[in-house]
Protein backbone atom coordinates (compact mmCIF):
# COMPACT_ATOMS: atom_id res chain seq x y z
CA UNK A 1 0.00 0.00 0.00
CA UNK A 2 1.64 3.45 -0.73
CA UNK A 3 1.73 5.88 1.78
CA UNK A 4 1.29 9.38 1.70
CA UNK A 5 2.53 11.69 4.31
CA UNK A 6 1.77 15.33 4.65
CA UNK A 7 4.37 17.64 6.71
CA UNK A 8 4.28 19.58 9.76
CA UNK A 9 5.06 23.17 9.17
CA UNK A 10 7.31 25.26 11.12
CA UNK A 11 9.56 28.43 11.48
CA UNK A 12 13.59 27.71 11.65
CA UNK A 13 15.22 31.38 11.85
CA UNK A 14 13.11 33.15 9.72
CA UNK A 15 11.91 30.28 7.23
CA UNK A 16 8.30 28.03 7.32
CA UNK A 17 9.89 24.96 6.55
CA UNK A 18 7.82 21.53 6.17
CA UNK A 19 8.70 18.63 7.68
CA UNK A 20 7.96 14.98 6.64
CA UNK A 21 10.01 12.66 8.45
CA UNK A 22 10.35 11.33 11.28
CA UNK A 23 6.12 11.32 11.54
CA UNK A 24 4.69 8.50 13.22
CA UNK A 25 3.73 6.64 10.30
CA UNK A 26 7.33 7.09 9.13
CA UNK A 27 10.75 7.03 11.17
CA UNK A 28 13.25 6.85 8.71
CA UNK A 29 13.85 6.14 4.67
CA UNK A 30 17.03 4.31 4.29
CA UNK A 31 19.42 6.73 6.69
CA UNK A 32 17.17 9.59 6.53
CA UNK A 33 15.78 10.40 9.70
CA UNK A 34 14.73 14.24 9.00
CA UNK A 35 13.60 15.80 5.44
CA UNK A 36 12.59 19.76 5.34
CA UNK A 37 11.80 21.30 2.58
CA UNK A 38 12.72 24.81 2.77
CA UNK A 39 10.06 27.36 1.39
CA UNK A 40 9.94 28.00 -1.27
CA UNK A 41 9.84 31.92 0.47
CA UNK A 42 10.63 35.35 -0.90
CA UNK A 43 13.12 36.91 1.54
CA UNK A 44 12.54 41.00 1.15
CA UNK A 45 15.52 43.73 1.35
CA UNK A 46 16.73 43.28 4.61
CA UNK A 47 15.32 40.16 5.77
CA UNK A 48 16.94 36.76 5.77
CA UNK A 49 17.17 33.60 7.46
CA UNK A 50 19.56 33.08 10.90
CA UNK A 51 20.09 29.90 12.00
CA UNK A 52 22.32 30.68 15.27
CA UNK A 53 25.29 28.35 16.00
CA UNK A 54 24.03 25.04 17.05
CA UNK A 55 25.31 21.86 17.96
CA UNK A 56 25.08 18.25 16.35
CA UNK A 57 26.31 14.33 16.73
CA UNK A 58 25.89 11.11 15.29
CA UNK A 59 24.53 12.68 12.07
CA UNK A 60 25.56 13.97 8.56
CA UNK A 61 23.25 17.19 7.39
CA UNK A 62 22.58 17.22 3.47
CA UNK A 63 21.52 20.82 2.17
CA UNK A 64 20.57 21.21 -1.61
CA UNK A 65 18.78 23.91 -2.99
CA UNK A 66 16.67 24.94 -6.13
CA UNK A 67 16.90 28.62 -5.73
CA UNK A 68 18.74 31.25 -3.29
CA UNK A 69 21.85 30.92 -1.30
CA UNK A 70 22.39 29.96 2.53
CA UNK A 71 26.05 30.62 4.17
CA UNK A 72 27.53 27.75 6.12
CA UNK A 73 29.89 28.12 9.27
CA UNK A 74 31.02 25.49 11.24
CA UNK A 75 33.46 25.03 14.10
CA UNK A 76 36.24 23.30 11.88
CA UNK A 77 36.53 26.97 10.53
CA UNK A 78 34.50 26.01 7.32
CA UNK A 79 32.72 29.22 5.42
CA UNK A 80 30.84 28.36 2.22
CA UNK A 81 28.01 29.92 0.57
CA UNK A 82 25.82 27.29 -1.18
CA UNK A 83 24.11 28.22 -4.01
CA UNK A 84 21.29 26.26 -6.65
CA UNK A 85 22.52 22.81 -7.81
CA UNK A 86 25.50 22.50 -5.13
CA UNK A 87 25.41 20.39 -1.96
CA UNK A 88 26.81 21.08 1.51
CA UNK A 89 27.16 17.57 3.44
CA UNK A 90 28.17 18.15 7.01
CA UNK A 91 29.47 15.17 8.96
CA UNK A 92 28.69 15.58 12.59
CA UNK A 93 30.29 12.42 13.95
CA UNK A 94 31.63 13.02 17.61
CA UNK A 95 30.29 16.97 17.54
CA UNK A 96 30.27 19.82 15.53
CA UNK A 97 28.43 23.16 15.62
CA UNK A 98 27.61 25.07 12.76
CA UNK A 99 25.00 27.78 11.84
CA UNK A 100 23.03 28.89 8.52
CA UNK A 101 22.61 32.68 7.58
CA UNK A 102 21.49 34.70 4.72
CA UNK A 103 24.96 36.08 2.50
CA UNK A 104 24.75 40.10 3.09
CA UNK A 105 24.60 40.51 -0.76
CA UNK A 106 21.19 38.39 -0.97
CA UNK A 107 20.37 39.99 2.43
CA UNK A 108 20.75 43.09 1.48
CA UNK A 109 18.76 42.93 -2.03
CA UNK A 110 16.31 40.18 -1.07
CA UNK A 111 16.28 36.81 -2.93
CA UNK A 112 13.77 33.76 -3.50
CA UNK A 113 15.26 30.64 -1.09
CA UNK A 114 14.02 27.45 -1.71
CA UNK A 115 15.62 23.80 -1.17
CA UNK A 116 15.53 20.55 0.71
CA UNK A 117 17.75 19.63 4.04
CA UNK A 118 17.84 16.16 5.26
CA UNK A 119 19.79 14.47 8.13
CA UNK A 120 21.08 10.76 7.80
CA UNK A 121 21.77 9.03 10.35
CA UNK A 122 25.57 7.70 10.02
CA UNK A 123 25.68 4.01 10.95
CA UNK A 124 26.63 2.65 14.73
CA UNK A 125 30.31 2.32 13.86
CA UNK A 126 30.69 5.76 12.22
CA UNK A 127 28.61 7.74 14.89
CA UNK A 128 31.93 8.87 16.82
CA UNK A 129 33.90 9.45 12.95
CA UNK A 130 35.59 12.98 13.16
CA UNK A 131 33.25 15.45 12.09
CA UNK A 132 34.08 16.79 8.61
CA UNK A 133 32.40 19.55 6.23
CA UNK A 134 32.61 18.99 2.22
CA UNK A 135 31.24 21.54 -0.53
CA UNK A 136 30.52 20.00 -3.68
CA UNK A 137 29.67 22.31 -6.96
CA UNK A 138 26.77 21.67 -9.27
CA UNK A 139 29.52 20.71 -12.22
CA UNK A 140 30.87 17.77 -9.95
CA UNK A 141 27.81 16.34 -9.53
CA UNK A 142 26.65 13.54 -11.92
CA UNK A 143 23.81 14.50 -13.92
CA UNK A 144 21.07 12.77 -16.79
CA UNK A 145 18.91 14.61 -19.01
CA UNK A 146 15.99 13.09 -21.24
CA UNK A 147 12.51 13.62 -22.54
CA UNK A 148 12.12 16.43 -19.86
CA UNK A 149 13.56 14.91 -17.27
CA UNK A 150 17.00 16.50 -15.59
CA UNK A 151 17.42 14.15 -12.56
CA UNK A 152 21.20 15.10 -10.51
CA UNK A 153 22.66 12.43 -7.94
CA UNK A 154 23.18 14.25 -4.96
CA UNK A 155 24.14 11.51 -2.95
CA UNK A 156 24.89 7.75 -3.05
CA UNK A 157 24.13 5.69 -6.25
CA UNK A 158 21.15 5.82 -8.88
CA UNK A 159 20.28 5.12 -12.37
CA UNK A 160 23.57 4.08 -12.99
CA UNK A 161 25.51 7.20 -11.53
CA UNK A 162 27.57 7.79 -8.63
CA UNK A 163 27.81 11.12 -6.66
CA UNK A 164 31.24 12.24 -5.14
CA UNK A 165 30.04 12.50 -2.13
CA UNK A 166 31.17 10.45 0.50
CA UNK A 167 28.59 8.49 2.33
CA UNK A 168 28.29 5.91 5.11
CA UNK A 169 25.78 3.72 4.19
CA UNK A 170 23.97 2.64 0.37
CA UNK A 171 22.24 5.83 0.04
CA UNK A 172 19.47 6.98 -3.00
CA UNK A 173 19.08 10.84 -3.34
CA UNK A 174 18.61 12.52 -6.38
CA UNK A 175 17.24 15.64 -7.34
CA UNK A 176 14.31 15.33 -10.10
CA UNK A 177 13.20 18.09 -12.34
CA UNK A 178 10.67 17.50 -14.64
CA UNK A 179 8.99 19.19 -17.47
CA UNK A 180 5.31 18.92 -18.20
CA UNK A 181 4.25 15.10 -19.41
CA UNK A 182 7.88 13.94 -18.53
CA UNK A 183 7.97 10.80 -16.59
CA UNK A 184 10.62 8.89 -15.10
CA UNK A 185 10.26 5.36 -13.13
CA UNK A 186 11.93 5.70 -9.48
CA UNK A 187 15.32 3.89 -9.32
CA UNK A 188 14.73 0.05 -8.18
CA UNK A 189 18.35 -0.49 -6.79
CA UNK A 190 17.57 0.16 -2.94
CA UNK A 191 15.93 -1.29 -0.84
CA UNK A 192 13.62 1.79 0.85
CA UNK A 193 13.02 4.28 -1.51
CA UNK A 194 10.58 7.49 -1.47
CA UNK A 195 9.66 10.34 -3.45
CA UNK A 196 9.22 14.09 -1.93
CA UNK A 197 7.35 16.53 -4.69
CA UNK A 198 8.18 20.31 -3.82
CA UNK A 199 6.10 21.48 -6.64
CA UNK A 200 3.98 20.98 -9.43
CA UNK A 201 1.53 18.66 -9.99
CA UNK A 202 2.47 14.64 -10.39
CA UNK A 203 0.82 11.55 -10.57
CA UNK A 204 2.83 8.35 -9.02
CA UNK A 205 1.70 5.15 -10.93
CA UNK A 206 -1.50 6.92 -12.35
CA UNK A 207 -2.39 8.45 -9.03
CA UNK A 208 -2.69 12.07 -8.44
CA UNK A 209 -0.09 13.29 -5.64
CA UNK A 210 -0.33 16.35 -4.00
CA UNK A 211 3.12 19.16 -3.92
CA UNK A 212 4.46 19.16 -0.48
CA UNK A 213 4.22 15.89 0.60
CA UNK A 214 6.04 12.17 0.65
CA UNK A 215 5.42 9.46 -0.90
CA UNK A 216 6.63 6.05 -0.26
CA UNK A 217 5.76 3.60 -3.08
CA UNK A 218 3.94 0.01 -1.91
CA UNK A 219 6.79 -2.72 -1.93
CA UNK A 220 6.30 -3.98 -5.24
CA UNK A 221 5.33 -0.86 -7.02
CA UNK A 222 7.16 0.30 -10.50
CA UNK A 223 7.20 3.66 -9.30
CA UNK A 224 6.30 5.78 -12.27
CA UNK A 225 6.90 9.32 -11.79
CA UNK A 226 4.48 11.68 -14.14
CA UNK A 227 4.41 15.48 -14.07
CA UNK A 228 0.96 16.79 -15.43
CA UNK A 229 2.88 20.10 -14.65
CA UNK A 230 6.55 21.15 -14.48
CA UNK A 231 7.85 19.07 -10.95
CA UNK A 232 10.52 19.60 -8.39
CA UNK A 233 10.78 16.37 -6.70
CA UNK A 234 13.33 14.79 -4.70
CA UNK A 235 14.37 10.81 -4.71
CA UNK A 236 15.11 9.61 -1.16
CA UNK A 237 16.47 6.41 0.46
CA UNK A 238 18.67 3.33 0.52
CA UNK A 239 19.89 0.66 3.29
CA UNK A 240 18.02 0.88 6.15
CA UNK A 241 19.02 1.81 9.43
CA UNK A 242 21.14 -0.77 11.44
CA UNK A 243 18.96 -0.04 14.12
CA UNK A 244 16.37 2.08 16.23
CA UNK A 245 17.72 5.84 16.61
CA UNK A 246 17.11 8.51 19.61
CA UNK A 247 16.68 11.51 18.11
CA UNK A 248 16.65 14.69 20.89
CA UNK A 249 16.98 18.25 19.54
CA UNK A 250 19.29 18.65 16.90
CA UNK A 251 21.24 14.85 18.43
CA UNK A 252 21.05 11.12 16.69
CA UNK A 253 22.54 8.63 18.22
CA UNK A 254 21.84 4.70 18.47
CA UNK A 255 22.22 5.30 22.66
CA UNK A 256 20.43 7.91 24.84
CA UNK A 257 22.98 8.20 27.37
CA UNK A 258 25.50 9.37 24.63
CA UNK A 259 22.87 12.25 23.88
CA UNK A 260 22.40 13.18 27.60
CA UNK A 261 26.95 13.82 27.17
CA UNK A 262 25.93 15.78 24.59
CA UNK A 263 23.60 17.71 25.94
CA UNK A 264 26.36 18.59 28.79
CA UNK A 265 28.90 19.22 26.68
CA UNK A 266 26.59 21.89 24.81
CA UNK A 267 26.13 23.69 27.68
CA UNK A 268 29.57 23.78 28.90
CA UNK A 269 30.96 25.33 25.57
CA UNK A 270 32.84 22.04 24.74
CA UNK A 271 31.67 22.22 20.61
CA UNK A 272 34.06 24.78 19.99
CA UNK A 273 33.23 28.04 18.60
CA UNK A 274 32.74 29.91 15.55
CA UNK A 275 35.11 31.63 14.05
CA UNK A 276 33.20 34.62 12.47
CA UNK A 277 29.89 33.81 14.36
CA UNK A 278 30.78 34.05 18.07
CA UNK A 279 28.38 36.06 19.37
CA UNK A 280 25.24 34.32 20.17
CA UNK A 281 23.85 30.26 20.10
CA UNK A 282 20.73 28.49 20.24
CA UNK A 283 20.37 27.75 23.95
CA UNK A 284 19.46 24.00 25.08
CA UNK A 285 15.81 23.18 24.76
CA UNK A 286 14.56 22.84 28.57
CA UNK A 287 12.24 19.85 27.07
Amino acid sequence: MTTLIAPRVHDIGGLEVRRAVPTLQLRSIGSFVFVDQMGPAVLHPGHGIDVRPHPHIGLATVTYLWSGAIGHRDSLGSDQVIRPGDVNWMTAGRGISHSERTPPPERASGHPLHGMQTWVALPKSYEEVEPAFHHHTMASLPELRRDGARLRVIAGRAYGMESPVQVFADTLNVAVDLEADAEIDLDTGHRERAVYILEGQAQLDGVDVPAQHLVVPADGARGRLRARTPVKAMLLGGEPLDGPRHLWWNFVSSSKERIEQAKQDWVAGRFGTISGDDQEFIPLPAH
